[in-house]
C-alpha cells in the first residue's frame, strides 16, 4: 500500500481520528460480514501465517525467510508464498536473493497448490492474516517496538488493519525490537494464551558507512525504523528522505538524489529492499545497508512453531 503514515495515527483520541471513526467502524463491520461467507481451504501441507495488523513495517517478510531456513535446517522442504502484487517485486526480488523459493499467485491458494506439486512439504504465507480463505496450522503476528500499535484504531482512524480483539486468533507474537513488558501484558490481557518472542536486526556491512556523511533514503513501511537502526549503529545521517512504502523510483528522481549526494559529500545508501527495487538500474552510487534477522530464544521459538506443525 502506497501511503505515508499520517503523524495522527501515533496520538491517542486526536480530533481527526474521531472524526474517522464511522467509517473505521462501516469498514471492520464490513469486513466482518464478508468473512462469515468466505469457505476455509485446507491443504495437505503445513500452513504457517506471518502478518501483522499494524500496516507496513513490521519484518514480515525477514522473518519469513528465517522461518524457511529454520525448517530448511530440520530437513523440512518449505517455500514461501505471496500473493502477486505487482507493486511488490522488490519483495519477490529479496526473497529469491536470500536463495528461498517464492511461489506467487492473485489467489494465495493457487500458489499453496503449486507448492504442493513441486513436493514442498510446508509453506510460509507471507502477509496473509487477513486471508481468511485459508487454513493455518500456525499464526504468526509481527509488530515493531517503535510503532507497536499506534493509537489502537483501525483504518483509516489508525494503523491498525483489525483491532486489537484479533489478536485471539494467533499463537505467537514477534516483537521486533526490545523487550516492552507493558505491551506484552496488554497483549496477555486480550490472549493469554499466546507466545511472546523477539527479534531484532543486526547490520552486516556497517563498516562501508562508518566515518561517513550519510544520505540515507528509504520507501518501506516505516522508514524511521531504518533511520533509527542506523543511528543506533552510531551512523552519521545528514539528509533523511522518506517515500511511500512500494515506492516505484524514478531514474531522474535518483539521479537527482545522487547529485544532491555528491555536491554535499555525502555517501547514498539505502534498505537491501529499496535496492532490490532499483538495482536492475546499476546506480553504483547507491548502497544498501545489509541485514541479518535474529529470533532472540531462538530455540523456544522452534519448540513452539513445531508444535503446531
Amino acid at each position: 500500500m502506497k501511503i505515508f503514515k499520517p503523524k495522527f495515527w501515533n496520538k491517542k483520541k486526536g480530533l481527526i481520528a474521531i472524526a474517522l471513526l464511522p467509517i473505521s467502524i462501516f469498514l471492520q463491520i464490513f469486513a466482518s460480514l464478508k468473512n462469515q461467507f468466505i469457505n476455509k481451504k485446507k491443504f495437505s501441507i503445513p500452513v504457517i501465517g506471518v502478518g501483522n495488523i499494524y500496516i507496513g513495517g513490521t519484518g514480515k517478510t525477514p522473518l519469513s525467510i528465517e522461518i524457511v531456513k529454520i525448517l530448511e535446517k530440520l530437513n523440512k522442504k518449505p517455500a514461501i508464498i505471496k500473493k502477486a502484487y505487482e507493486e511488490h517485486n522488490d519483495e519477490f526480488r529479496l526473497i529469491r536473493s536470500k536463495k528461498v523459493t517464492l511461489f506467487k499467485n492473485n489467489l494465495r491458494y493457487k500458489a499453496i497448490n503449486e507448492a504442493i506439486k513441486n513436493d514442498f512439504d510446508c509453506v510460509v504465507l507471507d502477509d496473509g492474516f487477513q486471508d481468511f480463505s485459508i487454513s493455518k496450522s500456525l499464526d504468526i503476528l509481527c509488530f515493531n517496538e517503535k510503532q507497536l500499535v499506534g493509537n489502537e484504531m483501525t483504518l483509516p482512524s489508525g494503523p491498525l488493519r483489525e483491532p486489537l480483539s484479533s489478536l485471539k486468533k494467533c499463537q505467537i507474537i514477534m516483537i521486533n525490537g526490545k523487550v516492552n513488558v507493558a505491551f506484552e501484558k496488554k497483549i496477555k490481557d486480550i490472549s493469554n494464551n499466546v507466545k511472546i518472542f523477539y527479534m531484532k536486526y543486526f547490520p552486516i556491512n556497517i563498516e562501508d558507512f562508518k566515518d561517513h556523511d550519510l544520505l540515507a533514503f528509504a520507501g518501506i513501511g516505516s522508514p524511521e525504523n531504518f533511520f533509527n537502526l542506523l543511528e543506533e549503529n552510531n551512523l552519521k545521517i545528514i539528509k533523511k528522505i522518506s517515500f511511500p512504502d512500494h515506492y516505484n523510483y524514478s531514474l531522474k528522481e535518483l539521479n537527482e538524489l545522487i547529485l544532491y549526494a555528491t555536491k554535499h559529500g555525502l555517501k547514498i545508501i539505502t534498505t537491501e529492499k529499496d535496492f532490490f527495487r532499483i538495482n536492475h538500474l546499476q546506480l553504483s552510487k547507491i548502497q544498501y545497508l545489509s541485514v541479518e534477522l535474529k529470533i532472540l530464544n531462538k530455540n523456544s521459538f522452534q519448540k513452539e512453531m513445531l508444535s503446531y506443525l
